[in-house]
């Protein structure tokens, strides 16, 4: 990634020589190098403090924002505690103990939004970090704390109740761009077209295998419950059962020509506090068509269907 999602970096053996004096801060400014360091504080007025090898240093409001106009104060007090990307634009004179710095996470932010909007096309294939979760959707991070968006409808084909049935904040996942604006300068997400077709999915399972599956959906004519993200198959109707609850399930049919799986619920299964890991489906950088089944939709500058 060449501009990873902020706190990547930070662990890297790169980033700790280079914030551990103050001659890799000097290097960083001269090559014009990003870091990351810890937000330990946010003063009255906004200005983000960051920590170096113990030593404090102030990241100004004006700096610490892509868009300090439009931001809201929330996007810098919510850094406390986490790490922080920044350049170090000056580096002058000072001594060891007091070093007179000047840096700058909107520079390093900037950086990033211009490849974006200037690399990125949709069909790409980036990897971001969930920050946020929110009933309508889930907020990630791009590269360098710069923020986007993957709404419910394109988590998964597999309805879900919340974003937190899928992801969980701090979580790297990979989204499909299905389109970038370049007068508001915003890059918009997709997630489903990564999870497989129905085929896709469909393949690994056979009819006869008794699998575990989460119930999604209840309605009068039987219960949906999910095999996989992108794959569901319905059950007999029952009345003991609520959505997000694990079950055991028996493969009664899998009809590919009408894309419908039949099951039969044998069990129900205790919760369970560990997520099932995701199997992604995409063998290269890009999503050139998609289709869940049926007629297929190119992904160019809306969301594919």
């Amino acid at each position: 990634m060449k501009y990873p999602p902020e706190g990547l970096l930070y662990d890297t053996a790169e980033n700790q020589d280079a914030i551990a004096g103050r001659r890799g801060l000097e290097l960083a400014c001269m090559e014009g190098r990003t870091l990351e360091a810890r937000a330990v504080r946010c003063d009255g007025n906004c200005n983000l403090y960051v920590e170096l090898n113990g030593r404090l240093a102030v990241i100004p409001r004006g700096e610490a924002i892509l868009d300090p106009a439009r931001q809201k104060d929330v996007a810098v007090l919510s850094r406390v505690g986490r790490p922080v990307c920044f350049k170090v634009l000056c580096a002058p004179g000072g001594s060891e103990e007091e070093p007179r710095l000047l840096l700058s996470r909107r520079a390093a932010q900037e950086e990033a939004m211009e490849y974006f909007m200037t690399k990125l096309t949709p069909g790409e294939v980036i990897w971001c970090t969930v920050t946020r979760l929110e009933s309508f959707g889930a907020f990630v991070d791009i590269g360098r704390g710069i923020p986007s968006f993957i709404g419910m409808e394109n988590i998964s084909v597999s309805r879900i109740r919340h974003p937190a049935d899928r992801f969980c904040p701090g979580q790297l996942i990979p989204a499909v761009v299905t389109a970038i604006d370049r007068t508001i300068r915003r890059v918009f997400l997709s997630h489903k077209e990564l999870l497989g077709t129905w085929e896709e999915n469909a393949a690994f399972f056979t009819a006869g295998d008794t699998v575990e599956g989460i119930v999604r959906g209840i309605e009068p004519y039987g219960i949906f419950v999910e095999l996989a993200p992108n794959l569901s198959g319905l059950a007999e109707p029952r009345e003991d059962l609520h959505e997000g609850q694990r079950v055991c399930v028996y493969i009664k049919s899998i009809l590919p020509d009408k894309a419908k799986i039949k099951l039969s619920i044998i069990d129900v299964l205790p919760d369970c506090p560990i997520k099932r890991p995701i199997r992604y489906f995409f063998p290269g950088k890009r999503v050139t068509d998609w289709t869940y089944t049926g007629e297929i939709s190119s992904c160019t500058d809306k969301s594919p269907t």
